[in-house]
């Protein structure tokens, strides 16, 4: 026997059309790429998105067309989020901060018909034209005022072409199975990979972010979303403040302290998401202006970090000195990117700060809809003891089963569980904390050593700004932790001080052999530490002591 309830296909142009009916006046505010602050609202942004979807049928695109983009977080964005979405074709966001050829790579392996793009971003097109197979029409992302004066053939004006557009469109219902958008992976061993999201994980990924034990998103909420919308969906934010009629303030090109401060005190936000190098800069730029009353000045009570595990230091600095809360998730591309999240039991409200601290730094507990399981090597489950380690694999209905054009092959076990590449623990209560990449994990002695876990202990020291560490061949442990750390700004701090540091806070076997420093460290397109590169750099590195030994 069914049920007796009316079936309507979750689509993710029912998102937009929500927000317009029921939240019509919220704002979006954006810092447009021209240069003024822009403001519209879910009307005016759903009316536009029905613009876009007529302007892409007078382009020839057709129902699983790709549509690329290569634009930094505003209200033009948006539009296309649920325009090109909602009118059956798939959008598909590239990241600009990959390498000229991977964005290349990307275009033609996508078959983008159609490519929109922000005008800063013109010299890189201008660049790429020749070589990309497939993009039938190039848009500019701005007014006929702002056109680029760049050799790109038959380049179009997005704001001639939606006002010249009828705003009179019916979103097509079709298998709420259908892809929607599609990111790939920054491609940091090997050609990227496209992960290819449906409507239905897009609506349901959203449900579970937007919810308390999530990340807690209302129609109260004002979100300064700098999680870049070509990174895995923003985090699925775009569509939680849609279905919830949030406020949104979208920063534009400049994630930096120095904008990113007048936004969040001017429109008043409550709540902000981005990857622990863009709170780095915004630490820099607060210690740049002491004079700031931060009391004063911000209302901001939440503070989402995914994309890297963030340093404890970095946790209780933006707890205490912003009075926010920390709420850490964890995920990748391939999870949509949310697998878990860190919010406290009814058990921890009693927790002192060196308690709090603990368990912050841990990912979080899965959320519904995700299971996890950690296994040794031969494939055994590993205990919920927060002692055994393991790999770590993740199955639910928003979770890649495989990447588009089947690249990589058949990805899941025997149970249908995504495997990560990461190594972690799972204590009793259900908390994941990461281990380390399968990758980057030291193995001396036969046993493993954390380079995350190494990573924070520096990063706790006052005149460290940044940390990485790799693994470096030993001839009788394997290999050994190499240390390489950039000074924050006005420091003085020496490879001794920085040990003695670190031998307070990690078993003596782990100390590294040796600490470099740097001007800066190279990282991924997403804000990682591209630890390939510094693997690269220094490659037959010999620690100083045993340098000096020989």
């Amino acid at each position: 026997m069914q049920g007796l309830m009316q079936d309507k296909p979750l689509l993710i142009s029912s998102l937009i059309e929500h927000a317009a009916t029921f939240h019509p006046e919220q704002e979006i505010v954006s810092r447009s790429i021209e240069g003024p602050i822009h403001r519209t609202n879910y009307r005016e942004i759903a009316h536009r998105a029905k613009q876009v979807a007529n302007v892409l049928n007078e382009l020839g695109v057709e129902f699983g067309d790709r549509i690329g983009t290569l634009a930094w977080n505003t209200w033009r964005h948006m539009e296309l989020y649920f325009g090109v979405s909602g009118s059956g074709a798939v959008l598909h966001t590239v990241n600009p901060r990959l390498f000229p050829e991977q964005v290349e790579y990307i275009l033609n392996h996508a078959e983008d018909k159609v490519l929109f793009f922000d005008i800063s971003f013109a010299p890189l097109v201008e660049k790429l034209v020749p070589q990309l197979n497939s993009i039938e029409h190039f848009v500019a992302l701005t007014d006929r005022a702002h056109m680029p004066e760049a050799d790109i053939p038959g380049l179009l004006c997005y704001e001639d072409l939606v006002e010249a557009a009828s705003a009179e469109y019916v979103w097509p219902e079709f298998d709420e199975r259908t892809a929607s958008s599609l990111c790939y992976t920054s491609g940091t061993t090997g050609n990227p990979k496209g992960v290819l999201y449906s409507h239905r994980s897009t609506v349901l990924h959203s449900l579970m972010a937007m919810a308390p034990d999530a990340f807690n998103v209302s129609a109260r909420s004002t979100l300064l979303l700098v999680v870049p919308m070509f990174h895995a969906n923003a985090w699925g934010m775009p569509y939680v403040a849609a279905m919830v009629g949030a406020k949104m303030v979208l920063p534009g090109e400049h994630l930096d302290g120095e904008h990113l401060y007048p936004l969040m005190r001017d429109e008043r936000v409550t709540f902000s998401q981005a990857v622990p190098t863009v709170w780095l800069m915004f630490f820099q730029y607060l210690d740049a202006h002491p004079e700031l009353d931060l009391d004063k000045e911000l209302c901001i009570d939440t503070i989402g970090i995914g994309g890297s595990a963030p340093p404890r230091a970095m946790v209780r600095r933006l707890e205490t000195q912003l009075g926010a809360q920390v709420i850490q998730g964890w995920g990748m591309t391939e999870t949509s990117p949310l697998g878990v999240v860190n919010r406290p039991l009814p058990k921890h409200d009693d927790l002192d700060r060196d308690g709090l601290d603990e368990l912050k730094v841990k990912q979080g507990r899965g959320i519904w809809g995700v299971h996890i399981k950690i296994v040794n090597d031969e494939g055994e489950p590993q205990p919920w003891d927060g002692v055994h380690s393991g790999h770590l694999y993740i199955r639910g209905p928003w979770i890649a089963s495989g990447y588009f054009r089947a690249e990589g092959g058949g990805v899941l076990d025997d149970e249908g569980y995504f495997p990560t590449g990461d190594i972690a623990t799972l204590d009793p209560d259900g908390y994941l904390q990461l281990v380390d990449r399968a990758k980057d994990v030291i193995k001396s002695g036969g046993e493993w050593i954390s380079s995350m876990d190494l990573e924070n202990a520096a990063f706790s020291h006052p005149g460290v700004a940044e940390a990485a560490v790799i693994a470096i061949p030993h001839e009788k442990w394997q290999e050994r932790p190499l240390m390489v750390v950039v000074k924050r700004a006005g420091a003085q701090v020496d490879e001794d001080e920085i040990m003695a540091h670190l031998a307070e806070r990690v078993v003596k076997w782990w100390l590294p052999d040796d600490i470099v420093f740097v001007d800066e460290l190279p990282h991924t397109a997403t804000g990682k530490l591209l630890k390939t590169k510094l693997r690269e750099q220094f490659a037959g590195y010999r620690p100083r002591r045993e340098a000096e030994r020989s």
